[in-house]
Order: structure tokens, then sequence, then C-alpha cells
């Protein structure tokens, strides 16, 4: 049976403090709420995976560090009046109760908030205050609010949610003039008319529904969208409700396409039209973003190890062995021995000689294709750290 206490500790170590939540207060509040205890029965064994879960009514709870980052971006201090819009199943609102003087939180569906308020009284979070209704709206009656979370997207930051933030208060929420295409942004409110925002990264969010939302009857992102039974649409109709329209390579915004994944531990890259040009010069795109804009350090390729690592030591500026051979030169030569990969390697390398060594991004090769090259390598390896264990080996 799965140690939920140990699979809690594990998932704030690792998702959170490992990728740069720093307040004491958020890991901590984090680490006190059973997160196995607002999800479904049937996925408590997922509850401290690094993802989003479904929930009733077409929701989901939020993935465990989104929840710990826009927490700490709001920075609650002991005290505080908070809203949460988006409450679900009441997750978010439990660890903000654990830092906060009292919760107000808003739930659009009333099945879900009569859960959740249950759940929470069930659970001892008695300085929660859930109410079912239109979160666009806030919750005047409660107001002024020192932090208000919006666990939903909507095209623009509702205008009562900020006139009901205190002088001081800050207001964070996923916005985005197009469904599913979502920057979480921070709002500081400095003076009765006076507001200051923050870009905080891409992120993705069920559609924030309401005035002062999208109105329910709008289309949603395709990740959120109810989708008919697939016997009744074709491939090409399948393809075209979830594919999205894309600038063209060249062009910045491309890249920024792709923002909604730089909180991702790891993004992997697949491929519809394996060895074209275009997929090539798509790939190295959104991996330049990912490491420039997002702090990403490796690349890894599905390419002969001993070989890319000749491209790691020439990307990242480290010395080449004495009889180093060109890489890439036996099959298949043609995926990466090519102009694209060239120019990519080429640009890595550029940006990485404007960084100390220990920031720069490295390029990995996952595979063992060269048989021969790959056993010198480990040999190589083991004579130097290891000559009994490279006798063996041999």
């Amino acid at each position: 049976m799965l140690d939920m206490g140990h699979a809690r500790a594990t998932m704030v170590q690792r998702q959170l403090a490992g990728r740069g939540i720093a307040s004491a207060k958020v890991l901590e509040a984090m680490g006190l709420v059973p997160r196995e205890a607002f999800v479904p029965e049937r996925l408590q064994e997922f509850a401290y995976e690094d993802s989003p879960l479904p929930i009733d009514e077409g929701q989901t709870i939020s993935q465990p560090y989104i929840v710990a980052l826009m927490i700490e971006a709001a920075q609650l201090r002991a005290g505080d009046r908070v809203l949460e819009v988006g409450a679900g199943s009441g997750y978010a609102a439990a660890v903000i109760s654990r830092i906060a003087g009292r919760v107000f939180a808003i739930e659009r569906h009333e099945r879900l908030a009569d859960a959740a308020r249950k759940r929470l009284a069930r659970l001892g979070f008695d300085n929660v205050e859930l109410l079912a209704g239109d979160g666009t709206h806030g919750w005047p009656e409660a107001a002024p609010f020192d932090a208000i979370l919006v666990a939903a997207g909507g095209p623009a930051v509702p205008q009562p949610l900020k006139e009901q933030l205190e002088i001081g208060g800050r207001l964070v929420i996923p916005v985005g003039d197009k469904q599913g295409q979502q920057r979480l942004v921070k709002v500081v409110r400095t003076s009765a008319t006076h507001f200051e925002e923050e870009d905080l990264g891409g992120v993705t969010f069920v559609p924030l529904i309401g005035a002062h939302g999208w109105n329910a009857g709008q289309p949603r992102p395709a990740e959120e969208r109810s989708f008919r039974p697939t016997s009744e649409r074709s491939i090409p109709q399948l393809i075209g409700e979830a594919a999205e329209p894309l600038p063209p390579l060249d062009d910045p915004a491309f890249g920024e396409m792709f923002d909604r994944f730089a909180q991702a531990r790891v993004v992997l890259l697949g491929e519809a039209s394996h060895g074209t040009s275009e997929f090539y010069r798509a790939r190295s795109a959104i991996t330049r973003r990912l490491i420039e804009r997002h702090g990403f350090q490796i690349v890894a390729a599905e390419a002969d190890w001993p070989d890319a690592a000749s491209l790691d030591r020439y990307v990242r500026d480290r010395p080449a062995p004495r009889h180093a051979e060109p890489p890439f030169r036996r099959f298949p030569t043609w995926m990466w021995r090519n102009t694209e990969v060239e120019a990519f390697i080429e640009g890595l390398r550029n940006w990485n000689l404007q960084r100390p060594a220990e920031q720069r991004a490295g390029f990995y090769g996952l595979d063992l294709y060269n048989l021969s090259a790959s056993i010198l390598a480990v040999l190589d390896y083991l004579d130097r750290v290891d000559p009994e264990a490279a006798a063996v080996a041999r």
C-alpha cells in the first residue's frame, strides 16, 4: 500500500523545492494537506504525481507545482483574507488556509461546491467558507481581500476582482485572449486607481466561465472540450478539432506558443513527419525557447550517445579526446548530420558561451546503435575511474 505521507514529503522536496518554490510557509502548507483526500478514490494512488487530475463536472485539481507557484506568488501572510475563485474539490483552499487567516472560496458548480464544503469540514479546515456561484463577480460582502487566486483562465482580468483587492493586495490569475493560450499574471493594487502587472509565464487552465469571463456557450479550449464519441467523427475531423494554428517557424511567436509547457520538468517532442526539414526546424525553435526563456539545461536526443557526447563537448566548450572522430558518420547519418541540426548546435554553443559553465545546456544521446564506439567509451571511462571494473568489462 502506498505510503501517502512519504509520497507527500517526496512531492514537496522534488516537485516543489526542487523546482524553485522557496517559501518555507508554502512548502510547509503543501506538506500538511492530504491531496489524496481531494481526488476521486480511484485516482488516489496518483495524488502526488506531477500532474493535474480530473474531478467531477469536467473540472480538474491543479498540478501541485502550479498550486504552490500561485500561492507563493500571492505572498500570503498570517491573518490575510484570501479569495479563491474556482475552488474545485477544495484542495487549494485547504492549502491556503494553513497560511492565511480566512479563506473565501467560490465554485461555479453546485455539486462540486457542496462536496468540497463537506470535505473541508470533515478534515477540519474550519477557516474556509465556500460559496456556489459566479466567481467572476468576486465576493463583495467579504471584500476587501489581501489576495485573490483564480484557478481558471479568462480573456482578461475581471474588473470586480481588481476592485475587491485591498491596497497592496495581490491577484494571481491565468489570462489569455485566445482560449487555451494563457499567461499566469500577477496584479498588485498600488493605489485606489492604479494596478501593476507581472507576467509569470505560460500555463493551461480550464476556462473561467462567468459574466466577466468566457460565456458558457463559447467554444472551450481543445484540452477542456466535451467531445462527442470518436466513432461519430472522421480522423480529419478529430485532428481539426484538436489542432491549433501556428505562426511561421521563423516567427518568435512560434516558440511563444509552447510557453504553456514551461513549468514541466520534462517536455517530449514527438514527430509526425520524421526527417523533414520543417519538423527539425520546429523542434529547434521549441527547444531554443525552453532553454533561453525557461532555463531548461538538458537536450536528450534519439542519437548514439558517444556521437552526441562529441557535440555536447562542443556546445559546452569542453576539450575533445585526443583521437576523437567526427560524429554521426554511420547509419542513419541523415538524422543528425544535416544543416538543420548544425544550425541548432551552433546556436546552442553561442548561447552557452555567454554563460558560466554550470549554467550551460548540454546535448545528450539516448541510443546505443554504435556498439563499438559505445564499448570503447565505457571502457575509457572505467579505465579512468575504476580500473578493476574496466578489467571485468573487457
